[in-house]
């Protein structure tokens, strides 16, 4: 099973033809599942640009399989500790939400598509995060 980041889902809506959007495409003829979790949902969301592309998102993504993060407080105490390794390493993660994102994937055992260099660089130090690639 393999969570779909934002990176990813906003090259496909938008016809790009970058190496993440070619494995999505591979996952999607091969029936592999996938899903996305809320924080994904609201980024996309948050960049429609107008009202009628919101709720044509807003239909699509409300139909998809959604990941949540599974421990109450202590997900959100393991994600910290995961920005924590990465700073501790001289890595600076610029969201919040990616290192969420990296903590339900953990939680649920999936792996990661995306295309943002962050996830990237976690990944160096953070050996529980499987990417998709």
């Amino acid at each position: 099973m393999v969570l779909v980041d934002t990176s990813v889902l906003i090259n496909f809506f938008r016809g790009r033809e970058t190496n993440g959007v070619l494995l999505f495409k591979d996952l999607l003829s091969k029936s592999i599942p996938f899903g996305i979790n809320y924080f994904i949902y609201q980024e996309i969301l948050q960049g429609a640009r107008n009202k009628k592309e919101f709720d044509l998102l807003h239909k699509y993504l409300s139909t998809q399989t959604f990941y949540h993060l599974r421990n109450g407080l202590k997900s959100y105490e393991d994600a910290a500790k995961i920005y924590f390794i990465c700073r501790a390493n001289g890595i600076t993660v610029r969201s919040t939400m990616d290192v969420l994102i990296v903590q339900t994937v953990i939680e649920n055992n999936l792996f990661l598509l995306h295309e943002d260099r962050d996830f990237s660089n976690i990944a160096m130090y953070v050996p529980s995060l499987k990417e998709y690639n």
